[in-house]
């Protein structure tokens, strides 16, 4: 495991963004990419830190984390759905099938929890009880599991920036989705989901609940796209504990980016007005469990990728054949 020294040395060293000299760039919170020939894309997963729907901060190794975490997702779920990846020519990049993305972000949730204004527990906490469509009783604890999965989506972005909550019915009569197209995206999603929580138990961990985002390709079939099952677009619990802890009214030990939103919420921020400073100790400690992640789910030991990353990238997608 890199020290948590060197982590510190590395934080001025993150990936923040690319400048490749490539057509069609574009930027989200976590990544870029660029446009390539015959129907694909160049996708760059930097080092940035999202929560709230705000880039918070850059943290060594996250983007080689979730770049090769997915495509070990991809792999494992190929069975379930296809997905858009091609190849991986640089710890951080992946070039993939270039489809049209759904205005939706698919949420499978197991567990009620969250501190995020879209979260179930957040909700829960406020007092409401119908949340997404879904009715849920009195009684209920953070962090307790729900009876089955469901299925919470949201826009992504919003008039407002920020994700905002649909039940599934409103998919469809919003226009997002036809009907068809909708089912096959729930059934995908549920099934995904099974797989991940299945390979997240054999690791030790519980997989609470994460985000897909789909695709469609030319003849309208759906595509798996972005990322999968990464301490970014999941919550990970530990298992062998989470008893014990639920019972104590005791946080989960957990092994993604939730105690840093929890970090953040502490100090009252939840997305709006300006983001608080944090110590660069909280950024090391986050590389260190999106590394953990890495090594408990894939059963491989981390290969740290060189740094200045740029200048490797470059080298790496030259040979790879794209200048």
């Amino acid at each position: 495991m890199i020290s948590q020294n060197e982590l510190l040395q590395l934080t001025s060293q993150a990936l923040n963004e690319t400048n490749l000299p490539l057509n069609g760039k574009q930027s989200g919170k976590v990544r870029d990419w660029y446009d390539l020939p015959d129907g694909k894309r160049l996708i760059i997963t930097t080092d940035r830190l999202s929560a709230f729907d705000r880039v918070l901060a850059c943290v060594p190794y996250k983007g080689q984390v979730l770049n090769q975490l997915s495509a070990w997702w991809f792999e494992q779920t190929k069975d379930i759905i296809q997905n858009h990846l091609i190849s991986i020519p640089d710890p951080n990049a992946a070039i993939v099938h270039s489809v049209a993305p759904i205005t939706v972000e698919v949420i499978v949730r197991g567990y009620i929890t969250g501190v995020t204004s879209t979260a179930l527990w957040y909700r829960y906490s406020l007092g409401e009880r119908e949340i997404y469509g879904y009715q849920f009783p009195e009684g209920l604890q953070k962090n307790q599991a729900l009876p089955e999965p469901i299925i919470t989506p949201t826009t992504k972005g919003g008039v407002t920036g920020h994700d905002e909550r649909l039940t599934c019915a409103e998919v469809v009569s919003q226009g997002h989705l036809d009907e068809n197209t909708w089912d096959n995206v729930q059934t995908a999603a549920l099934a995904i989901f099974k797989r991940g929580q299945e390979l997240a138990h054999n690791a030790g961990l519980i997989l609470v609940d994460t985000k897909y985002e789909f695709g469609l390709t030319e003849d309208g079939s759906v595509m798996l796209i972005d990322e999968v099952h990464t301490p970014d677009s999941s919550r990970f619990w530990k298992e062998s504990t989470y008893a014990e802890r639920f019972a104590n009214g005791q946080e989960p030990e957990n092994f993604d980016k939730e105690f840093v939103r929890i970090a953040y919420a502490d100090k009252g921020y939840r997305g709006d007005g300006e983001i608080p400073a944090m110590p660069n100790d909280l950024w090391a400690a986050a590389s260190e469990r999106y590394i953990t992640i890495y090594e408990m789910l894939t059963g491989k030991t981390f290969e740290a990728g060189q740094y200045p990353v740029e200048k490797r990238l470059i080298e790496n997608l030259k040979n790879a054949g794209i200048k």
